[in-house]
């Protein structure tokens, strides 16, 4: 366990989500945050939302269809029913996260970690998954369901997902 926080740290600190404050870098604009907000059916689609924070946040019928949402944070946040067709995932934090009915189809999720998040009647098609950070049941389930290539991409579901 101490081996995943200590990854964990060094992603986030990497990814410039956290820093020690002695070394706060000041003159740039903080970052768009909904953390621990009830956020139900609003329409994020297209938008520029790199390195928000959406940590803990209720986003039920939420639509992030093709947004930027590299670096985001999602920690333990909520996805029900929620559309992130398209949307660009890279290098986002999403541990814990559950997603319920959500449509993940040609999403990019490189580099995304996703340890103990939970997939229950979710759309994968087409989502690209390279170098994730997923746990081997996770990988395991998604990939009874791989299917489809990432029209940015190039890169196949399955293959993505390392899937036999």
């Amino acid at each position: 366990m101490f081996i995943l926080q200590l990854i964990v740290l060094l992603w986030a600190i990497a990814c410039g989500f956290w820093t020690f404050p002695a070394l706060a870098q000041t003159g740039y604009p903080p970052h768009t945050t909904y953390s621990n907000a009830q956020i139900v059916g609003k329409d994020f689609s297209g938008q520029d939302l790199q390195r928000a924070e959406f940590a803990t946040a209720n986003l039920e019928l939420t639509n992030f269809a093709k947004a930027d949402l590299r670096g985001a944070v999602f920690s333990t946040a909520r996805f029900v029913q929620a559309n992130l067709h398209g949307a660009n995932l890279s290098d986002a934090m999403m541990d814990q996260v559950r997603f319920e009915g959500t449509d993940l189809s040609d999403a990019i999720l490189d580099s995304t970690i996703l340890l103990r998040s939970v997939f229950r009647d979710v759309n994968i098609t087409g989502a690209d998954f390279t170098n994730a950070i997923l746990d081997g049941a996770q990988a395991r389930e998604l990939c009874q369901q791989a299917a489809g290539v990432n029209s940015q991409t190039g890169v196949a579901t399955r293959d993505s997902l390392n899937c036999r």
